[in-house]
């Protein structure tokens, strides 16, 4: 059994077969799904999708690309409404310096006030990191300095030392389907020193989908295709990996509760 760590299920792409969307997931022996938060003031609708499915459940946070929308987003408002049971993360928020769809201020701002909302919940936080590797580091030990906290570094395409420093301050690393691109040889050989018991997968559906859908758009199912690569990268074997990350996914993501009759 899989899980996928970081999936968009609330997103246009799926609305017009959801159902079938996850279906096809549990058909894959994908076991749990997080459809992951962009918006706060859309956590009503991932919040909806997560109460719908027993094996999905959701995060609540701000994307970087939208943080100059949600300026008046407090700690306080990511705590309390993590609070439901559904809601098993914070995030996904961190700097991004690649599009520029939000000024680099309330990226940094809203960052904070999602690792304080980690750090006051015990909750992971989902951390979108492009193109800033520096600065994410630097606040990472920053606020690491005030009290620890739980995170991943998601859908890692970062550099070696962003990834040896989020596993320096106890954080994992998520793999998507980058790691599957042919072009992508650099991030296998990071993965493949990473310690084992910090690894995830995930889709980042409807994004990056792995071959052989490349091109199509992406879901859950398909996190078998990256978790299948991963097991290659590091020499073991896919029912290996599949149970490595699912006990990584359930020791990190603590609120998530497992189905029944997964051990």
């Amino acid at each position: 059994m899989l899980v996928d760590s970081h999936c968009h299920l609330d997103f246009p792409d799926f609305e017009a077969e959801r159902d079938a969307v996850i279906d096809r997931a549990r058909a894959a022996g994908v076991a749990a799904m997080v459809t992951i938060s962009t918006r706060v003031r859309k956590f009503p609708q991932v919040l909806a999708i997560a109460e719908c499915y027993a094996d999905v459940w959701c995060s609540v946070g701000t994307h970087p690309h939208n943080a100059g929308e949600e300026p008046d987003i407090e700690t306080a408002d990511l705590v309390a409404l993590a609070a439901h049971d559904k809601a098993v993360a914070i995030g996904e928020a961190g700097p991004d310096y690649f599009y520029h769809n939000a000024p680099r201020a309330p990226q940094a701002q809203g960052f904070r006030r999602h690792i304080a909302a980690a750090r006051e919940t015990g909750l992971p936080l989902v951390i979108h990191a492009r193109d800033a590797d520096d600065d994410i580091a630097a606040i990472l030990e920053d606020e690491t300095a005030k009290g620890a906290f739980p995170f991943v570094l998601h859908c890692f395409s970062s550099g070696r030392g962003l990834a040896e420093t989020g596993i320096r301050l106890g954080g994992y690393v998520s793999f998507s389907g980058i790691l599957t691109f042919r072009n992508s040889q650099a991030l296998r050989d990071i993965a493949r020193d990473l310690p084992h018991d910090r690894l995830l997968v995930e889709t980042d559906a409807p994004y990056l989908a792995p071959p052989p859908h490349r091109g199509k758009r992406n879901e859950p199912a398909y996190v078998v295709n990256t978790a299948a690569v991963l097991a290659e990268t590091l020499g073991v074997e896919p029912e290996q990996m599949a149970d490595m990350t699912t006990k990584n996914f359930f020791r990190l993501f603590a609120k998530a509760k497992r189905p029944e009759g997964m051990s």
